[in-house]
């Protein structure tokens, strides 16, 4: 039904279209084509549907908003936020159960694995195993993205990966070689400096001793008498 609204003094009022070219105006009712009097929309109602329309979207709102869940300790179940019974023992440790049923199993040592409604149980007797093959489906690649890098532009790293195998192993072993080249140079730098300390050492070493002397004989002459 065609109805044109009119905000006029703060409510809304129904216009009735005229007729359009073509048509008998005693088709819409009455005589002479006088339509009947509509009632005007009431502002409440309006503001009802107001109202219910921002619920909606705040509904839209919060089923894609992320909630943090923490699970089940003996169900392995989801637990929303002011959901559950949390438990702590006298050595500090918190214990976080679904219901009542997950706590009282828990105090009564049963194994969560002997119960086929947990998770430990499903997991064991590979259940949902097509639920995780599509969860991992749906993962998306994150495509390589290129970009330069500090002391390298995007056009030198370009370059780079589009040299042949053969020039990059020749440059790889000329650079290897360079560094086997500058290593040896080291060592024979040090092993000479190294000769030199010691010959040194050795010569000061020998100036500063002094020449051992006789002994002095202990006691008083000697001799047969």
């Amino acid at each position: 039904m065609d109805q044109q609204y009119n905000r006029q003094s703060g409510r809304d009022h129904i216009k009735e279209p005229g007729p359009t070219p073509g048509e008998n105006p005693s088709a819409r009712g009455g005589v002479g084509g006088s339509s009947r009097a509509r009632t005007p929309f009431p502002a409440a109602a309006g503001a009802r549907l107001f109202q219910s329309k921002e619920k909606l979207c705040r509904f839209v709102r919060a089923e894609k908003m992320v909630l943090k869940t923490e699970l089940c300790r003996f169900s392995g179940i989801k637990i929303y936020p002011g959901r559950g019974i949390r438990f702590v023992r006298s050595d500090s440790q918190v214990f976080l159960f679904f219901n009542s049923k997950c706590k009282r199993y828990f105090h009564n040592r049963l194994k969560p694995a002997k119960l086929s409604w947990t998770t430990m149980f499903r997991k064991q007797h590979k259940k949902d195993i097509h639920a995780e093959a599509a969860k991992k489906r749906r993962r998306t690649m994150k495509k390589p993205y290129s970009r330069s890098i500090v002391g390298a532009s995007l056009d030198v790293i370009q370059k780079k990966r589009a040299e042949k195998p053969e020039v990059r192993d020749a440059a790889r072993e000329a650079a290897l070689r360079e560094i086997k080249e500058r290593i040896k140079k080291t060592k024979d730098e040090k092993r000479a400096k190294k000769v030199e300390v010691t010959k040194s050492q050795k010569t000061s070493g020998r100036g500063n001793v002094p020449k051992p002397g006789k002994a002095p004989k202990l006691g008083g002459g000697g001799g047969k008498r």
